[in-house]
């Protein structure tokens, strides 16, 4: 048992399986109890009582499930959830279950045994050693399983509970502060440059210096008024040769256009030889373009489709 890491002082919880027999079970417990001796505390539970047992969680130091020699048995994902909770943070487990070498679907391999160890929360997933099943166990476990296979082996595999409790939460220092930003050294200037692009005042009432009015650049058309006429655009106003208004128009064009196109509208629109049309069907002429339409008041606008119009 010194390869399993108990110590003396440890809590320990010892899980067993059928078909192990009261004699094996009691010789097992009195070796682990006299590792641990007075100052620790070994518990016995049934694999499958475990769940409806009232451990304490994080109250075990380390949990040895199925490791006597005849024990046979299948960690459920529940199993192994309930491992965890009685584990304290940092606790070794330590368990022995049968595999298979081909995937079925009672039997696991041992690659899907460590993945759901992991998945349950358990670090540091390694296989131990791998030995051939006892002819006990394996008939237990195929009365289980209902597996007839003949590639069963028992393998041991330790793991770990994470230094946190589940659900624990930790404060992060978050620094978001300016942070100072290092100045950056401006390289060194010529001296004979900077003096050769400086300006003082002397320089100025030097005569040496040519003073240049900007008046001496405009000639005598510049200087005249432009003619309102000629600013307007060329493709707006009434003396343009394109009949179409500026998006700004001000010139009163668009309005001049907007006229025209109600009046072409209000001459497209079929006139009636009777004066009755609006009274209905019944005072309407044959050859009528309102005929089948309702009666309508006089002078409201009626839109006829082109079939209508086209026929008439």
């Amino acid at each position: 048992m010194t390869d399993l890491g108990i110590r003396g002082g440890d809590k320990v919880l010892l899980i067993w399986a059928q078909p192990s027999t009261p004699a094996v079970l009691k010789q097992y417990a009195e070796e682990l109890g006299a590792i641990v001796g007075s100052g620790g505390k070994l518990s016995v539970e049934n694999n499958e009582r475990l769940l409806l047992s009232s451990h304490s969680a994080s109250s075990f130091d380390c949990v040895l499930s199925c490791v006597l020699p005849d024990s046979s048995s299948i960690h459920t994902a529940e199993m192994l959830a309930e491992i965890a909770r009685v584990l304290r943070p940092g606790g070794k487990l330590a368990l022995d279950e049968a595999v298979t070498g081909a995937e079925v679907l009672s039997v696991r391999t041992t690659e899907k045994l460590i993945s759901a160890l992991k998945l349950s929360g358990f670090t540091s997933v390694s296989e131990v050693s791998k030995t051939e099943l006892s002819p006990e166990a394996l008939n237990c476990l195929r009365d289980a399983t209902s597996y007839q296979g003949n590639t069963l082996a028992r393998v041991r595999i330790t793991a770990n509970k994470p230094n946190f409790e589940v659900g624990s939460s930790s404060q992060i220092k978050l620094s978001f502060g300016k942070k100072q930003q290092t100045p950056v050294e401006k390289p060194a200037l010529d001296p004979n440059t900077v003096k050769m692009w400086a300006l003082s005042a002397s320089d100025i009432n030097d005569d040496d210096v040519d003073l240049v009015d900007s008046d001496d650049f405009l000639d005598e058309e510049d200087f005249k008024k432009p003619d309102p006429a000629s600013l307007k655009a060329p493709s707006c106003g009434p003396g343009s040769g394109k009949k179409k208004a500026c998006k700004n128009c001000s010139c009163g064009l668009a309005e001049e256009l907007e006229g025209k196109s109600s009046e072409t509208q209000k001459s497209n629109l079929p006139k009636s030889s009777c004066g009755s049309c609006y009274l209905g069907d019944a005072f309407r002429c044959a050859s009528c373009p309102y005929t089948g339409m309702p009666a309508f008041k006089p002078g409201e606008k009626i839109v006829l489709d082109k079939k209508t119009l086209t026929d008439s």
